[in-house]
């Protein structure tokens, strides 16, 4: 069975987004020493459920442009979905989905960051177990 290991985030400036992204989340993110530009993104301890990611340049357009977004929609889990979204619109972020009940699941929105990246945030209605 293929799992995800590694999301990327593709940005016009991605410099620009570690600032929103370590401030929204509490991610730390670093620029890679290899021979292009690329930010590591740690999302938590290795010993902790979830993946790490990649923040890079975006290559052949812009998503904010108008054109469709061909790419999967992460979704973060965070302890309160309203804080959050308040937290991703205070940062410079949009709604692109208000906030809505996900019966037996949570609290589910989706935003956009500063660059038109759209993502998700999820506050289970139960503790999620881990694996």
């Amino acid at each position: 069975m293929g799992r995800v290991v590694h999301f990327e985030i593709h940005a016009s400036d991605p410099e620009a987004l570690v600032s929103f992204y370590s401030n929204l989340f509490g991610w730390t993110i670093t620029k890679w020493e290899g021979p292009m530009d690329y930010w590591l993104i740690s999302t938590g301890p290795p010993a902790d459920r979830g993946i790490d990611g990649g923040l890079v340049k975006r290559h052949g357009g812009n998503a904010a442009d108008g054109q469709p977004v061909n790419a999967f929609v992460c979704t973060i889990g965070v302890d309160s979905v309203q804080e959050s979204l308040d937290k991703a619109l205070a940062l410079g972020g949009l709604v692109a989905v208000p906030i809505m009940p996900v019966p037996g699941v949570g609290q589910l929105c989706y935003a956009k960051d500063p660059d038109g990246n759209i993502f998700g945030m999820l506050q289970p209605d139960a503790v999620m177990p881990k694996e």
